[in-house]
């Protein structure tokens, strides 16, 4: 209902505008039940327009007013109508207020325009989850969520969770088929929900390795024929016999799940037809591999694929069909586009930084890597074939290399040439390899850098460092950011002492490469010969970074520390070196000196002792084990180890006086004169064996002493002969008085190994060796002189404990004993 306020024309234009009847004031008609009673239908709706309120009367379009007339009717915003007002016509219509609102919707009634609202609205009708479909559908949403989330774990490497949910999942699937029996819906079961959840309960079982839990899921999937398609699970199931090796299985479930595939999803039959052939090629059964993977290069052919199909050939030694499969290797097609797809039209910079930004989107990757991998398997199979589809390898590498510029791997064809000189290399045919290289000094910069490094770095380990520096010079300026070339021109500078040039050279190739470690690690060894030690350190400090496990680097780390004097952490990077190579006697043998230094003997034992395990033949090692021995008095054990520098170095008569020596401390002086008597017959000039022989006969009062005794005599007169002829000799040079010193032992080396840097590390009792320059002389026979230097030094006095209780003994006689001290 509109209520319409009129306005009576009177002498002032706008009078009677504010009054109004009160007969249409709608404040008041919530309050009238008559009015209430004739606005309501039996449901709630208007009454037809046919009805009347009091004191007016509701026409199509107008309204009449209690003054009879009759006006049009005023529009809903009740605005007034505008214009030329002439006398007498009726003033046009003004509401006070807008058309249907009242005061009270201003007080916070809702407006209602049908006259539906009999009050508050009633509460909605709460959901009730009580009966079977609910309880059904919350079930389902349950397992689909367990699906989901078994599905989410497995994608962060959480199989055994994955696994778990998985199992529950299957668990609240089978409770929801029973409840839907119970209800009498069994006929609507979800049967994509059950496919799924045995899907991924069988997914997640051959995660977790479980195969014949896997296997008994996808059979129980198979064998349900609701499930459209599941044959193609037998793929999977062929997967997992693969996984088992049991092959023979494997080949009839991917032959089981490629019948019923249609020629219309061919790349899902090629790559089935290619797990057949690889697992052929695991049998061994080449020639049914290759009706495969021939069908394949026939119907849709791939990288993989002809590599694949070359191997097999290869394996049965068909050479015409090698060559075959090596064209269609390099003419399958990789579908990329070398050419630029995105130029740009105009001069825009927004456009040009898209296209860079797109120079290296994930399509273009692949692109990269599908690329890179073809590449690989054309160099690879270019190698394999090469000396066998020909008579020479050479001439095999030749067709490989001619097939290559014909196709779209052109570039290719250098690179194999290089590769070619590089296997020369390895066959040990040094002449051929420089011979092929040196063919590339017309080529293209890229190509010519590249052989000439190798020319470079061939003549440098020939140590030709003349050719070496002049075919680093070619690399060089054939391509100056080529970090090898630069690393072999270093090289070249430092064998000429010029340390200050090569450190520039392998600096400018790290600035080129910062990851070349070749330049790093000769840096540090030109900072550590320059002897800038802290600066060598750092270069091996981050090398280390980068090679973690380079026990080279490690050792060099370990020697750093140790010209630094700082022992302990010498032996911190020593002992991660024998972490990574546990067997390498250097290093053991290493960290037993710095132990001895430190004065840990115990330790230091430990190490030399692996170190002669591993490797029985480092003299230093042998001399400081004998030396260990004797220092703790057990001589029987030294002798092995004297024994084992007697095989090692036969001419030195040191290490057999030892040996013998070695049996006269251990009390065994029978074999200690028949080791000196053999002694003597390979050195019968050896004073210091005559010396050893005339005392121990003197003491075993054995006859041969007289004889021993004139051999003494004449060896010393020798001596001393050679002695005066040295001095005598001309300009008495240091090299005469070197060898009258090697002479007073009777032998050339007896002394003068005794004097080596290695001697000084030693006991005293090692370095007291054969060579006393004290000459001798007898006055008779009777009058022997018998005197001699023991090799292993003075013996260590025992203590005398027998002689202190004796004393005792003897003091305690002097005493007299009371008559209390005397027995009864």
């Amino acid at each position: 209902m509109e209520n319409v306020h009129l306005a009576v024309e009177e002498d002032d234009l706008y009078s009677g505008y504010n009054d109004y009847n009160p007969t249409f004031d709608s404040e008041e008609l919530d309050n009238d039940v008559d009015f209430q009673q004739a606005v309501r239908t039996s449901h709630g709706r208007r009454p037809p327009m046919t009805a009347k309120f009091p004191g007016t009367a509701i026409g199509p379009r107008t309204i009449g007013s209690s003054f009879g007339s009759r006006v049009p009717l005023a529009s809903s915003m009740g605005r007034p109508m505008t214009g030329a007002v002439q006398d007498g016509a009726a003033r046009p219509m003004t509401a006070v207020r807008a058309a249907g609102y009242t005061s009270s919707m201003v007080r916070g009634s809702n407006f209602d325009p049908l006259g539906q609202s009999k009050g508050p609205a009633p509460p909605l009708e709460a959901k009730t989850e009580d009966t079977p479909e609910e309880k059904i559908k919350i079930l389902e949403k349950k397992v689909n969520d367990l699906i989901e989330e078994s599905c989410m774990a497995q994608s962060i490497g959480a199989f055994q969770l994955a696994l778990e949910k998985a199992k529950e999942a299957g668990r609240m699937e089978r409770a929801l088929v029973r409840q839907r029996e119970q209800s009498g819906s069994g006929d609507h079961i979800n049967i994509d929900l059950t496919y799924s959840v045995l899907l991924n309960l069988a997914n997640q079982y051959a995660n977790n390795e479980m195969y014949p839990e896997a296997l008994n899921s996808y059979q129980v999937i198979v064998k349900n024929k609701m499930f459209s398609n599941a044959g193609r699970l037998k793929v999977n199931m062929a997967n997992i016999y693969v996984k088992q090796k049991n092959y023979p299985k494997a080949i009839k479930f991917y032959r089981m799940a490629l019948d019923p595939i249609s020629n219309t999803h061919k790349e899902m039959r090629i790559k089935i037809m290619q797990n057949i052939g690889v697992v052929f090629i695991r049998m061994g059964q080449y020639l049914d591999a290759i009706t495969s993977f021939e069908h394949i290069m026939s119907e849709s052919p791939n990288i993989k694929t002809g590599f694949n199909l070359i191997l097999c050939y290869y394996a049965i030694g068909d050479k015409e069909r090698m060559k075959k499969a090596f064209q269609k290797l390099i003419s399958v097609p990789l579908g990329i586009d070398d050419e630029d797809k995105y130029i740009p039209t105009n001069d825009d910079t927004s456009s040009d930084m898209v296209i860079e930004a797109i120079k290296n989107d994930k399509l273009h990757q692949i692109e990269r890597d599908l690329k890179v991998l073809a590449e690989k398997y054309i160099m690879t199979s270019a190698k394999l074939i090469a000396p066998a589809i020909e008579t020479s390898f050479a001439s095999g590498f030749d067709w490989c290399v001619d097939m290559v510029k014909g196709s779209q791997y052109v570039e290719l064809a250098n690179d194999l040439e290089i590769n070619k000189a590089i296997t020369y290399l390895r066959q040990k045919d040094f002449n051929q390899a420089v011979e092929t290289l040196k063919t590339f000094e017309k080529k293209d910069s890229r190509v010519k850098s590249a052989a000439a490094t190798n020319l470079s770095f061939l003549y440098f380990l020939e140590k030709d460092y003349e050719q070496a520096d002049r075919y680093a010079d070619l690399a060089m300026n054939a391509d100056r950011y080529n970090p090898a070339a630069l690393i072999n021109k270093g090289n070249t500078v430092f064998t000429k002492q010029d340390h200050e040039k090569a450190a520039e050279f392998y600096k400018e190739a790290l600035r080129n490469d910062s990851s070349c470690t070749e330049a790093l690690y000769n840096l540090g060894l030109t900072y550590k010969r320059l002897n800038r030690l802290e600066e060598a350190l750092d270069c091996f400090h981050k090398l280390h970074a980068i090679l973690r496990n380079s026990a080279q680097v490690m050792y060099q780390l370990a020697n750093l520390y140790e010209l630094l004097e700082d022992s302990q952490q010498a032996i911190e990077w020593l002992m991660q070196v024998i972490s990574v190579t546990p067997t390498d006697p250097q290093a053991l043998a290493k960290l037993g000196e710095l132990h001895d230094s430190e004065g840990d003997k115990s330790q230091a034992f430990q190490y030399y002792y692996e170190s002669f395990r591993y490797f029985p033949s480092n003299i230093d090692v042998i001399e400081w084990l004998g030396a260990y021995y004797i220092e703790t008095q057990f001589c029987e054990k030294a002798i092995q180890y004297f024994e084992r520098a007697t095989l090692i170095q036969p001419t030195q008569v040191k290490w057999q006086l030892m040996v013998a020596s070695c049996y006269r401390r251990s009390g065994n002086y029978q074999k200690a004169l028949e080791t000196y008597k053999d002694i003597h017959r390979k050195f019968p000039e050896n004073v210091e064996c005559l010396r050893f022989l005339v005392r121990l006969c003197t003491d075993m009062g054995l006859k041969e002493v007289q004889e021993y005794a004139d051999k003494l005599k004449k060896a010393e007169k020798m001596k001393v002969n050679k002695e005066q002829r040295v001095k005598s000799g001309r300009e008495g040079s240091a090299r005469g008085r070197k060898e009258g010193r090697e002479g007073s032992a009777g032998s050339a080396d007896s002394t003068h190994s005794s004097s080596s840097t290695k001697g000084d590390r030693l006991s005293a009792k090692m370095r007291s060796l054969p060579g006393s320059n004290e000459p001798y002389e007898a006055s008779s026979p009777k009058e022997i002189d018998a005197s001699y230097v023991d090799p292993l030094g003075p013996q260590m006095e025992r203590p005398k404990t027998g002689a202190k209780k004796r004393m005792e003994d003897d003091d305690f006689a002097d005493e007299e004993l009371g008559d209390d001290l005397l027995p009864e």
